[in-house]
């Protein structure tokens, strides 16, 4: 015969737990987050807004740039030709220049170009020296078309203790339509 005792259960003990092994990630995914103190988050979080920042100035920098481009494109395309030879632009106040030739300087007695003309050519006008107009003669607006620098001075003598002014005569020269003073002598430059 068999005989049978009576069992009892085995004691249970306490569930056993692994350490759970971290996920497996492709090496393009972003590293688990890690443990990091209030000062670390403060840092992390002061260089996000510090770069979102950046971002934002570099994305408003290149907006102005371009508007400013679009400007100058569009000022560009209303801003008449520049002045040639053949053509030289035109002042506002009368709607035309005074008439002078290619290396020519030319004088008016009064202003936007009109009154009596004088005309200086570098074939009779000494360069470097003090070119008084005719006893009793102003001008009062003048186009330098000589290729040299013009200065025109108030005093009848080239004094500097008045007024004098330089104009450039390069290109398609200097058109001045009204002098902030009377024109009294000119010195042609070398260069």
């Amino acid at each position: 015969m068999r005989t049978t005792t009576p069992t009892t259960a085995p004691p249970t003990a306490p569930p056993i737990t692994l350490p759970s092994a971290p996920p497996i990630r492709p090496p393009s995914a972003a590293a688990p987050p890690t443990r990091t103190s209030a000062r670390a988050t403060t840092a992390r979080a002061t260089a996000t807004a510090r770069a979102r920042t950046m971002r934002v100035t570099a994305v408003r920098t290149l907006t102005v740039i371009a508007a400013m481009g679009a400007l100058a494109a569009t000022t560009t395309a209303l801003t008449p030709p520049p002045a040639t030879a053949q053509q030289p632009a035109v002042t506002q106040a009368t709607g035309r220049l005074g008439d002078c030739a290619a290396g020519q300087l030319c004088l008016w007695g009064r202003a936007n170009f009109t009154g009596p003309r004088h005309i200086h050519e570098l074939s009779n006008t000494d360069i470097e020296s003090c070119v008084p107009l005719a006893a009793g003669a102003k001008a009062a607006s003048l186009a330098n078309r000589t290729g040299r620098p013009v200065t025109t001075y108030q005093s009848a003598e080239c004094g500097e203790t008045g007024e004098y002014d330089t104009y450039p005569g390069k290109g398609s020269g200097s058109w001045l339509p009204q002098s902030p003073y009377q024109i009294r002598a000119i010195k042609i430059w070398e260069r």
